[in-house]
């Protein structure tokens, strides 16, 4: 609002409309004054007796400098130093209703427009300028007091308390003008600064709920939709321009009765919306209304309404479900440990003194059924150990790798190279730790050992290398067996935690898998295909582990 020159921490460019708006009105009213001092001397010079052209000419060149001034110069601050801007404006002013004043003489009284530069000087400069400017017309007051008292030969007296008063007025305009200016500029600033942090706010709230999963509308009473996120359209399958009527479609028919309930009873609302469409299957979904204060009290305000989708509300459910019997779960499997340990010894050693062919069955019987019960256990401590974040492995040779996991595995399980590895393998080497390698490629192969064949060649591993160009070096590892066709149902939840087909297996195996895979930057996928076995093609499941961290591809030896 002022012209102040610009204080530490801020710059001129925080205010530039106000300042441009007060500028061009002051060069405005300096060039309607300089044409109605112009009408006003013709009129005198057309009806004088004895008429002057001097004042005429005088006025009539005022007027075409404060027009030029007007339409060719830009907005900018007066100087701290007299310079150009200070000559044709404040310095312009002054000599031109001075000079008149004096050829005029009494006839006319030309000092009050002396104010003029005065107040421009007091809101386009500082305040010692507006001062320095007051103290300047008033000794102009004086000095042309001592001239008329000169002149007339009358007493000095009258014409001092004229320019006096006059004086101590330009003083206070120019005091007042530059207090009311700074403190107006000062509010400014503020105003200025309070927008640019409230638009920052909006900016910051807009983009949180954008990315919000969960769906926000803000709806008025009669169904009108002011602001919906993406998640909001989203869940309704709304069209994608922003003005929503949800009177408009019959599917939206549950949220103008949740709405209407909540202006009704004014309070906050929750219930569960289907929303149907014909070209979409139907969706339930859990809403919760809020209403915003209406700021007439003639008006009811806004609603606000939150939408989550209610299988992804019980989805959560499940998943908190599911952290807490793994907590549990694994509380309980080092309880079980301990106990499990003793029973298996006891049994080894009733074994050895056993006879009869019946107890020799029974012993064998709880020797089963503890190593099963072991097996849980180690697959539920084994979930509770699967690392969020593991530290940076060590590069390994993938085919090294399988090739001694799989020699173990035949051991362990008293089979003859039943575990072929794939001859035809690529040599790659690939970030991942061995001991987390060995752990998904045993519950892989013990998977794979429940459903196949048992013939030579029904489990196969094999190392294969991208030769795409949107994936160069990408190196998968799958695991091959000749077992029957999942059901879609079992396939559907593969990989989730506690799922099994069979009520021998915990469940926990393949999920493991996957977390295994995943912090490593891994993945793991099931597909059905066909792989050579004696000379035939056979069809069985394949689990791929494709890793997204490669070193080294090598091609085939």
């Amino acid at each position: 609002m002022t012209a102040q020159p610009p204080k530490s921490g801020s710059s001129a460019g925080e205010q530039p409309l106000e300042f441009e708006r007060l500028w061009r009105g002051f060069m405005t009213a300096r060039a309607t004054l300089g044409l109605v001092l112009v009408t006003l001397q013709g009129s005198i010079y057309l009806l004088a007796a004895q008429p002057s052209g001097a004042p005429l000419t005088l006025c009539l060149a005022y007027a075409a400098a404060t027009l030029t001034l007007r339409v060719t110069d830009h907005p900018r601050q007066l100087g701290q130093t007299i310079d150009g801007l200070w000559l044709r404006t404040v310095g312009l002013d002054v000599l031109t209703f001075s000079v008149l004043q004096l050829v005029q003489g009494s006839s006319i009284n030309y000092s009050a427009l002396l104010a003029l530069p005065v107040l421009m000087v007091s809101i386009l400069g500082t305040a010692l300028q507006a001062m320095a400017s007051a103290a300047g017309v008033t000794l102009l007051l004086f000095g042309y007091a001592g001239w008329l008292s000169v002149q007339s030969g009358n007493d000095f007296t009258p014409y001092l308390l004229q320019a006096a008063l006059t004086g101590a007025g330009c003083f206070a305009i120019s005091f007042i003008a530059s207090q009311m200016a700074t403190r107006l500029a000062s509010v400014e600033l503020r105003a200025k600064r309070s927008q640019l942090a409230v638009a920052v706010q909006q900016q910051v709230n807009q983009l949180v709920i954008e990315s919000l999963t969960e769906g926000i509308m803000v709806v008025t009473p009669a169904g009108q939709v002011h602001l919906a996120n993406p998640a909001a359209k989203a869940l309704l399958q709304a069209p994608g321009h922003d003005h929503l009527m949800l009177g408009a479609q019959p599917g939206w028919q549950g949220l103008m009765d949740l709405i209407n309930a909540s202006f009704a009873s004014q309070q906050p609302q929750q219930a569960q919306v289907e929303i149907r469409h014909h070209a979409h299957p139907l969706r339930r979904l859990l809403v919760r209304t809020q209403l915003t204060r209406s700021q007439d009290s003639d008006t009811l305000g806004l609603c606000v309404l939150f939408l989550l989708d209610q299988r992804e509300f019980e989805a959560r459910i499940r998943t908190e479900k599911l952290a807490g019997m793994g907590r549990m779960s694994a509380a309980v499997a080092h309880e079980i440990r301990n106990p499990l340990a003793a029973i298996t010894q006891a049994n080894a050693l009733l074994a050895e003194d056993l006879k009869d062919p019946g107890q020799q069955r029974l012993a064998h019987m709880v020797q089963q059924n503890a190593n099963r019960l072991e097996a849980i256990v180690k697959d539920v401590l084994h979930l509770a150990q699967v690392p969020g974040n593991t530290e940076p492995a060590q590069p390994i040779n993938l085919n090294e790798a399988i090739d001694r996991i799989g020699r173990d595995w035949n051991i362990q399980n008293e089979r003859a190279n039943l575990l072929a590895i794939d001859p035809q393998s690529a040599n790659v080497s690939v970030v991942f730790d061995t001991e987390h390698l060995r752990r998904v490629l045993t519950n892989l192969a013990d998977n794979a050992l429940r459903y196949a064949s048992g013939q030579p060649g029904s489990i196969q591993i094999g190392v294969q290398t991208s030769d795409r160009p949107s994936q160069p070096g990408e190196a998968q590892l799958s695991v091959w067996s000749d077992g029957a066709a999942l059901e879609p149902s079992v396939e559907q939840h593969l990989f989730e935690p506690f799922f099994s087909s069979e009520s021998r297996s915990s469940g926990l195996g393949l999920y493991i898998c996957r977390e295994l895979c995943e912090s490593h930057g891994a993945s793991i996928t099931y597909e059905r295909t066909q792989r050579r076995v004696m000379n035939q093609w056979v069809p069985g499941n394949e689990f791929r582990i494709t890793f997204r961290q490669t070193m080294g591809v090598e091609p085939t030896a």
